[in-house]
């Protein structure tokens, strides 16, 4: 979750935008053969795509964190959430909107593998903006904070990635069906398009449809990286020591992170509380808390709420 300088990481989706039914296909895969990514040729025969996108679909299960990133195998989050056989995932096809905001912000926090996700949500706070001014942007960021050197053009095809994975697409009749296809991440509507094309917008939002489990989950796991129990509400709203902020990455204003933080300290008592010291707001977590029973809490209370 911590932006390392020496581990940063770009372009390896090869191009191409995570689509709906990559994660499904490639968790599933790998749960009939572990070993299936350790041979390209065998690999595309079996998942029935070309290898570039067999390398894709590789990386886009290592940076949503659904496998482990030094390795094949799958995570204990991916299992819960994707797995197709007896005990059945939580949401393997990807059909609850809690799914696609918790891939959101695994993937916006993976600073190590995916960190042009990262710096997008967490480092770039232009509400309106061009592909041009984004990549520029970038291209300081990666100058300031990261040691090796990084091909403009790299930097260029992470935006334009990132762009298509969460714009949804107008139906251009000249693009490829399979191309044109939006990525689970449009329905966030965390980046728009101006009419005209030109520009983008990403801006803060109430974000109702953001479960309150789903922000659990992010805070969670902010204090287990950060190895504390008390955090400045400001460091929850905005990226600070390179860490990612739930805030930052769900695009929500401080007042509507207040509000929600609120709802979690109710929907967790004895878990969370927020105190205020010496004019300083502060959320202290008071126990220990597994982030994936509270998930387990949502999908197992919840009726499907369908993303598509």
């Amino acid at each position: 979750m911590k932006l390392n300088p020496e581990k940063a990481s770009f372009g390896r989706h090869e191009t191409f935008p995570l689509r709906y039914g990559w994660l499904p296909k490639g968790f599933q895969a790998v749960q009939k053969d572990p070993h299936i990514f350790e041979n390209a040729d065998e690999a595309t025969v079996r998942m029935g795509v070309g290898k570039n996108m067999v390398n894709s679909i590789r990386f886009w299960l290592r940076a949503t964190g659904m496998m482990a990133s030094k390795d094949y195998s799958l995570t204990q989050l991916g299992k819960k959430l994707l797995n197709d056989e007896k005990p059945k995932g939580w949401d393997p096809y990807l059909e609850d909107e809690a799914t696609i905001w918790l891939l959101h912000w695994l993937l916006a926090s993976n600073a190590e593998l995916s960190t042009t996700w990262f710096w997008f949500f967490n480092s770039f706070h232009k509400p309106k903006f061009t592909a041009q001014e984004a990549q520029v942007a970038l291209r300081d960021f990666v100058r300031g904070n990261v040691k090796s050197a990084v091909a403009t053009t790299t930097l260029k095809n992470d935006v334009a990635v990132l762009l298509r994975m969460y714009v949804q697409s107008k139906g251009n009749t000249r693009t490829p069906l399979e191309d044109a296809l939006d990525s689970p991440l449009s329905v966030l509507g965390l980046i728009s398009q101006e009419p005209g094309g030109k520009s983008y917008m990403s801006q803060a939002s109430p974000r109702h449809g953001l479960p309150e489990a789903v922000l659990a989950y992010a805070v969670i796991e902010l204090f287990g990286y950060r190895e504390v129990h008390a955090l400045p509400l400001e460091e929850l709203m905005y990226s600070r020591q390179g860490y990612a902020a739930p805030g930052a990455v769900f695009r929500l204003s401080e007042s509507t992170l207040v509000g929600k933080l609120e709802s979690l300290v109710e929907m967790l008592p004895g878990i969370f509380e927020i105190r205020e010291t010496a004019g300083l707001h502060q959320l202290y977590q008071l126990d220990e808390v597994d982030p994936i029973r509270v998930l387990n809490a949502h999908y197992r209370s919840r009726p499907l709420e369908s993303a598509a």
